[in-house]
């Protein structure tokens, strides 16, 4: 079979596995071309931001169940066996308050705060918490064994396994998802197929320009202090669109406190008001970080705000011909851009074989 040649635009974690798992495959000539790469710290650019985890909030019986189903395997995998990859287990408890039922952030969290989500089967060690367990004010809980990504490790690792497998990379910006076809940036004159994976920028990309790509703001406290577990609760008295969580990444990554889910805004600086809030509510939900002291006992590290890349109707998945040229899409992940990475790189995979391999002969 000839080699065919592929472009990936976009380095965040859906184009970077999206490469990989296609370079594990025989046949492909491929870059990956892209405005910003790992190392790079810019608003439009998602993935360094990120927690990251495993704590899925896709409905049952969704695609989006699935891509998070065929996600925990892969990403086990690494914290079992690829200490270099900056995936480690953690235990991650869920806990719920019926005040906040209702409220957006409770039903962005529906299936997470089930006593019996689907992904009951797939995570280890999942239980419901005894009541005594739970923090005041919390009705409910679960627990179960997770993984935390150390963005700055991991988006690397997965450059450093595309390498191996023959990835080219090349910084690049278009204006039109087409001219990665033919800007001449695949060092073969011939581009067969381009794959899209750019995040929130594909509600600009020509030829894209998806209306219904927002973005959710999120921001976050690096601290140094060890929460010791993930947590992650339905709501906060400070507002329907913040949100209390808390993980410590793999190796030395320090410890994310966030957050909140401001869809709409493009607001790339840090608010110091919410920055305080995100802290209290971090120690008042897990005391064991500062051993039971306020907030100036946390050590911080840095401030950070990204914007998570949110498609109404969910990640877009789909291939089609634009200018004569086989796109196939994968973009629009919004918070579940790690979480679901394998799966919808699987999914899009397909789709590249099933545009690109040959017709049989009549």
């Amino acid at each position: 079979m000839a080699q065919k040649n592929v472009v990936v635009v976009g380095a965040g974690v859906a184009g970077l596995t999206t490469a990989l798992l296609l370079s594990r495959k025989p046949g492909y000539n491929i870059v990956v071309a892209a405005k910003h790469m790992p190392g790079d710290y810019d608003i439009e650019y998602a993935s360094p931001w990120a927690g990251a985890n495993y704590m899925p909030v896709s409905i049952r019986g969704t695609d989006a169940a699935e891509w998070d189903r065929a996600t925990w395997g892969p990403l086990e995998d690494l914290a079992q066996n690829h200490p270099d990859a900056g995936v480690h287990f953690q235990e991650c408890e869920i806990y719920s308050r019926s005040k906040d039922l209702g409220t957006a952030t409770a039903t962005w969290f529906a299936e997470l705060l089930s006593p019996n989500p689907w992904f009951k089967d797939v995570v280890p060690n999942f239980r419901v918490l005894p009541r005594k367990a739970l923090p005041p004010g919390v009705d409910s809980g679960t627990v179960f064994t997770s993984v935390c990504i150390n963005t700055a490790i991991y988006l690397p690792w997965l450059v450093s396994q595309c390498l191996k497998n023959g990835v080219i990379f090349k910084r690049a910006v278009f204006k039109h998802i087409s001219h990665a076809a033919s800007q001449g940036v695949h060092p073969s004159k011939k581009v067969d197929l381009v794959i899209n994976c750019t995040g929130l920028m594909a509600c600009k990309l020509g030829g894209v320009e998806d209306k219904s790509v927002v973005p959710a703001r999120g921001q976050i406290v690096v601290v140094r202090n060890d929460a010791g577990k993930m947590i992650d609760i339905s709501g906060t008295d400070d507002g329907e669109d913040e949100a209390g969580y808390m993980m410590t990444r793999a190796a030395g990554g320090g410890t994310i406190l966030g957050g909140c889910y401001q869809k709409g805004n493009w607001d790339s600086q840090v608010d110091p008001n919410l920055a305080v809030r995100i802290m209290k509510r971090a120690v008042e939900l897990n005391p064991a970080l500062t051993g039971g002291k306020g907030i100036e006992h946390l050590d911080i590290v840095r401030h950070g705000v990204g914007l998570r890349p949110v498609r109404e109707g969910g990640t877009r998945i789909e291939k089609e011909k634009i200018d004569g040229t086989w796109v196939v899409h994968n973009y629009g992940a919004g918070g579940a851009g790690y979480q679901s990475s394998y799966g919808c790189a699987e999914a899009a995979v397909k789709l590249v074989e099933e545009a690109l391999q040959p017709r049989p002969r009549l």
